[in-house]
């Protein structure tokens, strides 16, 4: 196929699964002038290492970047090369935003006593829930490159136009529509709309203090991510900045661009986007609640229209999935590993396959399955890496070496194979010793023991912790017992004299090539799982060691964010796939990939699709704040203009119709076979469709 080459305006190449839109971008690139300096972007990881490998073999390198827009839009702020400024993950930014925050929980800003703000506001009541919306809404408005002030005038703007006009709350389609639960949050008096609006003006008065305040703290210490990059890089741009003197851009996955991405591609290019091509699937977009704007990126003009190509592949796999629903879960997560175990045994390679699912955050039924057959898996994608419990004991042993004290750390590591102790000796060593003698004498400040509360111990919080150091109930301890506790306490000692010798990830590789019990046989995939998650924490730590150059104490500075991430929802695990396993993974990370055989449990309400539940407070341009709770002297749970918001946008269904497109391009991935399966009975699917269902449906 041969696609004409213009240059001088906006091109689009829309197609679906496997039509050729990767290839269209090469044989473009390759009609450029050779002189000509062309920039291929995505904004997929995943899809960029497909792009290098297509352009190593079609060997064009000279005069080409091909990178994702942060990583291109890096290149083009100097401070990133000249000053201390470093790029970090959403949760390290997370941990900055808390702090930005601490003066705002702690009701320390000065509006508060001079009562020109109410800490009575939406969502506050919850303070980490607060935060964690209040974070997600930022994210948003950066990459939109709305400012505090703008976000500050356009919630003025829309809560006046809404309260100073209120539209039909009582109309029969509104009503309807809204659940019997929240019907109450409609019938509203002028007085309690009036005090809805008082509180939702204080809420934007506070989001946008606490907006500004993340973005002053993040110059102070230099600290972006991704989007704050592009956001940079654009604004450096329109004030005149200089970027390099590209040709052509050409973007591949093109429906996940989102606004933030785009306003810098006309920053580069101009408004129209001359000699940009877009090349991606409509039909594939999957991240719109996340801020992907496809409608923007593929609107197009009439003369736009002309200079578009339309991709079609009628050599695509049309396969009939392959359906399953078992009674439980237990149930499906064996019959998918004895289904991938048999397409091994017929010659499939393990990374022929992949698992995909909406969200790995609970796949751990599905990953033992497979252990348990001795095949080796890969888990990429939101995988939270310090929530798995192998990684708790490596970390465990960590924190044992740091602060001995930490009881839930310690406990874990003599509850841990390599240590095994039983209940019995855990309790012995919780106990004090049987001839403890009682103090006679007690110190003028401290209250004597016998006025102390009943029950009250004061040795308590340090008692596990003596007893490890010291061994003053080992004589209590079983022979076995014993042997392992001082066992330990020998390794324990000899760690702390090597702690300052040896860099972070080597000492955390001594530590638990020592301490850590080995998980299954030699070649066996347990070990092989544990081996590779081990590797991701050294990595961690690697990184951590070079970002953090100037910390006195890089072991707890290093734990004490880990213990951050394991409770964060924005930590994320890259496809550092070495090859050897079947990869269980979420659709962001296979975009732009596919795979032989592709299966897609959990196909059910809650996993995939998940629930619509919208944050503690949304944002529109028109609307400004929307404020889900009611606060003071609400009688209803929900604000009246939060239950109009969801009827006008028809939120609820936007959100499962992407649920839907993201379900279909799962399907898309595979080439050859196609297993879909779900467990326990179908829902009515009121609140959220039944995908198995509808596919069953299909094939009546």
């Amino acid at each position: 196929m041969k696609t004409s080459v213009e240059t001088t305006s906006r091109c689009i190449i829309t197609g679906g699964p496997l039509s050729g839109k990767t290839g269209a971008i090469v044989e473009r690139v390759t009609a450029l002038d050779k002189d000509a300096r062309a920039l291929v972007l995505s904004p997929s990881k995943s899809a960029i290492a497909t792009l290098r490998e297509r352009f190593a073999l079609a060997k064009l390198t000279a005069n080409l970047t091909i990178a994702t827009t942060a990583e291109f839009a890096a290149t083009l702020l100097p401070n990133l090369q000249t000053s201390n400024i470093r790029i970090v993950d959403d949760v390290e930014a997370e941990i900055h935003f808390a702090a930005a925050a601490e003066p705002l929980l702690a009701l320390e800003w000065p509006e508060f006593a001079e009562e020109t703000l109410d800490p009575e506001v939406p969502g506050l009541r919850s303070p980490q829930r607060f935060l964690e919306s209040a974070f997600r809404l930022i994210r948003k408005l950066r990459d939109a490159h709305i400012s505090p002030e703008t976000f500050l005038k356009n919630a003025r703007v829309g809560a006046t136009g809404f309260y100073g006009k209120p539209p039909n709350l009582a109309s029969a389609d509104l009503l309807f529509y809204t659940k019997d639960t929240y019907r109450d949050s409609l019938n509203v008096t002028p007085a309690e709309l009036q005090r809805q609006f008082k509180h939702e003006t204080y809420l934007a008065k506070i989001l946008a203090r606490l907006y500004a305040s993340y973005l002053e703290r993040q110059r102070e210490h230099g600290i972006y991510t991704e989007r704050d990059v592009i956001a940079e890089a654009t604004h450096l741009l329109k004030e005149g900045g200089k970027g390099s003197a590209l040709s052509a851009a050409f973007v591949d996955e093109a429906q996940a661009l989102t606004l933030g991405e785009l306003l810098f591609l006309q920053a580069l290019f101009g408004d129209e986007l001359a000699n940009v091509t877009f090349a991606g699937d409509p039909n594939g977009s999957t991240d719109a609640f996340r801020g992907a704007r496809p409608d923007r990126v593929f609107a197009t003009s009439p003369a736009e229209r002309a200079a578009s190509v339309e991709l079609t592949n009628n050599s695509a796999p049309k396969l009939k999935p392959e359906l399953f629903r078992a009674p439980d879960q237990e149930n499906e997560a064996r019959f998918i590993a004895e289904t991938i175990a048999q397409r091994l045994r017929d010659g499939a390679k393990p990374n022929d396959i992949a698992v995909l699912f909406r969200s790995v955050h609970c796949v751990g039924i599905y990953e033992e399955a497979l252990l348990a057959r001795d095949i080796p898996v890969h888990v990429i994608g939101d995988l939270n890496l310090f929530e798995d419990p192998r990684a708790l004991d490596a970390l465990a042993l960590l924190w044992n070496i740091h602060d001995t004290y930490r009881h839930e750390w310690l406990l874990r590591t003599l509850a841990a194979p390599a240590m095994a102790l039983s209940d019995a000796s855990l309790a012995v060593l919780c106990s004090p010793p049987p001839d403890a003698q009682t103090e006679l004498f007690v110190p003028d400040e401290e209250q004597a023991p016998t006025v102390r509360p009943s029950g009250k111990d004061p040795q308590r919080a340090t008692r596990l912790g003596e007893n490890i150091i010291t061994g003053a109930q080992d004589e209590q301890l079983t022979a076995i017992a014993q042997e392992r506790v001082q066992r330990f306490r020998a390794l324990r000692e000899n760690w702390i004299a090597q702690r300052a010798t040896l860099s972070l990830p080597d000492f955390a590789r001594l530590v638990w090539s020592e301490g850590l019990a080995r998980i299954g046989a030699a070649k066996s995939a347990r070990k092989h799982g544990q081996l590779l998650l081990l590797r991701r924490l050294l990595d961690r730590m690697a990184s951590f060691t070079e970002q953090h150059p100037q910390s006195e104490d890089l072991l707890g500075d290093f734990l004490r964010e880990a213990e951050i991430r394991a409770n964060s929802d924005l930590e994320i695990s890259e496809d550092d796939s070495d090859g050897t396993g079947v990869r269980l993974m979420t659709i962001d990370a296979a975009r732009g990939q596919h795979f032989p055989h592709v299966f897609i449990p959990n196909a059910r309400p809650g996993a995939f699709p998940r629930w619509y539940v919208p944050d503690a407070f949304l944002y529109s341009p028109s609307l400004g704040m929307i404020a889900k709770e009611n606060v003071g002297d609400a009688v209803a749970s929900r604000t009246a203009k939060f239950s109009y918001y969801l009827y006008g946008t028809k939120a609820r269904e936007r959100y499962n119709e992407e649920e839907r497109r993201a379900f279909h391009y799962a399907m898309s991935r595979a080439t050859e076979t196609l297993t879909v399966s779900a467990w326990d009975r179908a829902t009515r699917g009121i609140t959220a469709p039944e995908f198995y269902e509808e596919l069953k449906a299909q094939q009546r």
